[in-house]
């Protein structure tokens, strides 16, 4: 990742899980126990497994606590960006990634304390992606951001 690149990315936890009963609470307990906060997350099941993917306000530590409790966890970076919290900023962000011709993998949305949409989206071309975003005066928040919000 390019100089600066930091401050625009937020790391994402991603825990592959059996699909079964008990399995989301066993992981937001651990991360309960360590003080770590849960800003946002998404679920996607494949039969008998699935994979949590989710924001939290301390994502080194909160992969160190799931990686000793005996989770499958790895880190990603993905990409937040703040919208209004109006109809037409997502179709926005989606025009500027499609004429960039950036794909988006997968998105996940919270509302922040300010009532502002925060989008979390993986994209295909990550630094392309930041440059296409700050090009068309798009906000991204960054883990320093996050931990505020």
């Amino acid at each position: 990742m390019g100089a600066g690149m930091e401050d625009k990315v937020i790391k994402q936890i991603s825990l592959f899980a059996e699909n079964k009963p008990g399995r989301l609470a066993s992981v937001a307990n651990k991360l309960k126990s360590a003080g770590i906060n849960i800003r946002a997350f998404t679920i996607a099941e494949s039969g008998d497994f699935g994979i949590i993917r989710m924001v939290v306000d301390r994502s080194d530590y909160a992969h160190s606590v799931l990686h000793d409790a005996g989770f499958t966890v790895s880190e990603t970076s993905v990409l937040g960006i703040e919208m209004k919290d109006v109809p037409g900023s997502m179709s926005r962000i989606a025009e500027v990634f499609g004429e960039a011709n950036i794909n988006l993998d997968y998105a996940y949305a919270f509302v922040t304390r300010e009532q502002k949409a925060l989008l979390i989206v993986r994209v295909n071309e990550l630094e392309k992606a930041v440059k296409t975003l700050e090009e068309n005066n798009i906000k991204l928040i960054g883990m320093k951001e996050l931990e505020k919000i």
